[in-house]
C-alpha cells in the first residue's frame, strides 16, 4: 500500500481551516488531475481525474465517502475506484498552533487490486508523495487566499 503525508502551517485560525476542508466541494478542484466531480450527498461524491501513466493517458473515476467528521480538527474519507479496481483512504487533520496559526496535515493511502495491481501499486508508491504534497499545499494556499 502506498502511503504519504504532508504537513504545512497555515496563517489562519483553526476554525477557518476546518470550514474549508470539511466541505469536499471546496477542495475537489485542487486535486492533481482533477476533471470533474459530483456531490451525491453531504458524505458522498464521485470524482473524475486524468493522468499520465508512462506514455498512456488514463481517466479514473473515484467515489469519495466521508467516514468521520471530528470537528474542528479532522475529516477522514475513503476512496473507491469506480473505473479501476483500487481503494484507499485519507484525511485532513489540523492542530491549532495559535490564534491565527494552524498546522494542517494531508494524508493519503492507496492500493490497487485485480490484474492491474502489479503495475499500479509501484506507480502509486512513486506518485502519491508528490500528489499528497501538491494537494495539501494547494488547500493551504487556497485557505490563506480566501481569508487574506
Amino acid at each position: 500500500m502506498a502511503t504519504a503525508s504532508h504537513t504545512v502551517e497555515v496563517s489562519v485560525p483553526q476554525k477557518e481551516v476546518w470550514d474549508f476542508v470539511s466541505h469536499m466541494e471546496k477542495w475537489a478542484t485542487l486535486v492533481p488531475g482533477y476533471r470533474e466531480h459530483q456531490i451525491l450527498n453531504d458524505k458522498q461524491s464521485t470524482w473524475t481525474f486524468a493522468g499520465n501513466v508512462g506514455v498512456l493517458k488514463k481517466e479514473v473515476k473515484v467515489q469519495i465517502d466521508i467516514t468521520e467528521w471530528e470537528e474542528p480538527h479532522k475529516i477522514s474519507f475513503t476512496l473507491t475506484g469506480l473505473s479501476d479496481k483500487f481503494s484507499g483512504q485519507g484525511y485532513f487533520e489540523d492542530v491549532e498552533l495559535g490564534a491565527n496559526k494552524t498546522q494542517m496535515t494531508g494524508h493519503l493511502e492507496m492500493k490497487a487490486g485485480g490484474l492491474a495491481a502489479p503495475v499500479l501499486n509501484p506507480i502509486f508508491v512513486a506518485v502519491l508523495p508528490k500528489a499528497t504534497s501538491i494537494l495539501t499545499n494547494r488547500v493551504a494556499n487556497k485557505i490563506q487566499l480566501v481569508h487574506a
